[in-house]
């Protein structure tokens, strides 16, 4: 889609701060980070929504969700066992959930202590 920002930044039309990439996912830095570890994890396939992604390609949403605890592994979010110190797993699907780029995306968040609700 060349209207979608996040498959321009597949395509390499736009730069990306990656941090994680398979042949199937991509991690890249969040341009207007809301923690010190803000990393958007994404499928580089289109898929507007999560429920379309687990519709379409189950497999691949596994991937993506693997891929989004390799970046809080890689980025010190994970210790030994899985304990301390955490990190948050968000996505939103739809409009009334604030999704604002149609292409599904993971946040991964961490770095800091997290209230909930959020706010």
């Amino acid at each position: 889609m060349t209207d979608c920002l996040f498959c321009r930044m597949v395509a390499g039309e736009i730069p990306a701060d990656v941090v994680v990439e398979t042949d199937r996912v991509l991690a890249f830095r969040d341009v207007n980070p809301q923690a010190p570890t803000h990393v958007l994890v994404i499928p580089k396939e289109h898929h507007t929504t999560v429920g379309a992604l687990a519709a379409a390609d189950p497999v691949l949403l596994g991937e993506v969700v693997s891929g989004a605890h390799a970046v809080a592994t890689q980025e010190g979010l994970v210790a030994d066992g899985g304990s301390e110190p955490g990190y948050r797993l968000v996505t939103n699907t739809g409009p009334q959930a604030g999704q604002s780029v149609h292409h599904v995306h993971f946040h991964v968040l961490g770095g800091r202590g997290m209230s909930w609700p959020p706010g």
